[in-house]
């Protein structure tokens, strides 16, 4: 099983620069943009492509938000974003934060907003597989082939979306007893769709600070400390649990914006980087 560590950059647009060049320096597998609206985040497909274009290696990720685009032109985007990278983009499809304002900036207020995705992923995979949807035609097509998308979320609807179109499952914020459940629910809903998900698939988002107090985040149920860590041994110890447990594939951020990116980075790559396989 090959073990993956990306960091989640969450800073502004000012330190974005420097921070790349020290992941690609500290030798990350990736770097992760998760997409807000709200609180001076990097927009996702700016960022990355930005990122395409400054450090050749990395792999350039994004949860980003689906709900509320155009499907055409959303897949329009990724696949030239996927093109001009060299094959580097990596994929994980969300719904978006439930607050007002997120969802007023989405464009959709109120309601279900997952529909989109039953909706539109399978469109997605149809459009950069070069195939013709109500006239419309992608060109050029992304270099990946598939380009995969992953999904996370844990109720029940989520896991079986997972499991029925997703090509990979990075849950939020849960205990490791409560993934390894929802990750058997997600093979076997692909199981039952005719589908196979592989086992190097299966990710998880970490929280980390260097001191010894854990920060406050939610987990829906039980133990925080199954996905936040408090200094180098529990940060190392963590992933080793969720390695034991059957996921791989890890982005890490630092709970607190440092103020130094490049610091806090070659800090991090010391205390997790041998962990990789």
């Amino acid at each position: 099983m090959k073990v993956r560590i990306g960091v989640a950059y969450a800073g502004g647009l000012a330190a974005y620069g420097d921070a790349l060049d020290a992941l690609e320096g500290c030798r990350f597998d990736s770097v992760w943009l998760p997409e807000t609206f709200l609180n001076g985040t990097v927009d996702p497909v700016v960022g990355l492509s930005f990122a395409a274009a400054r450090v050749p290696r990395l792999k350039l990720g994004t949860h980003i938000v689906g709900p509320g685009r155009n499907p055409f032109q959303f897949a329009r985007s990724l696949a030239q974003l996927d093109r001009i990278s060299g094959g580097r983009l990596l994929l994980n499809l969300v719904a978006g934060l439930d607050t007002p304002g997120e969802r007023a900036a989405q464009g959709l207020p109120t309601g279900n907003r997952t529909g989109w995705i039953d909706e539109s992923l399978p469109q997605l995979r149809q459009w950069w597989s070069g195939a013709a949807i109500d006239g419309l035609v992608l060109d050029p097509l992304p270099v990946q082939s598939p380009l995969e998308v992953w999904l996370g979320g844990q109720a029940p609807a989520a896991l079986a979306r997972a499991g029925r179109l997703g090509d990979g499952w990075m849950p939020g914020a849960i205990r490791i007893a409560d993934a390894v459940a929802g990750r058997a629910v997600v093979e076997s809903a692909a199981a039952a769709a005719g589908r196979t998900i592989s086992p190097e698939h299966f990710g998880i988002n970490l929280s980390y600070v260097w001191g010894a107090e854990l920060p406050a985040l939610p987990v829906r149920r039980g133990d925080p400390t199954d996905v936040v860590a408090a200094g180098v041994d529990a940060l190392r110890a963590l992933v080793a649990r969720w390695v034991d447990a059957g996921f791989s594939k890890f982005v890490v951020r630092p709970a607190v914006a440092p103020d130094d990116w490049p610091a806090e980075l070659a800090r991090l790559a010391d205390a997790v980087l041998d962990l990789q396989t």
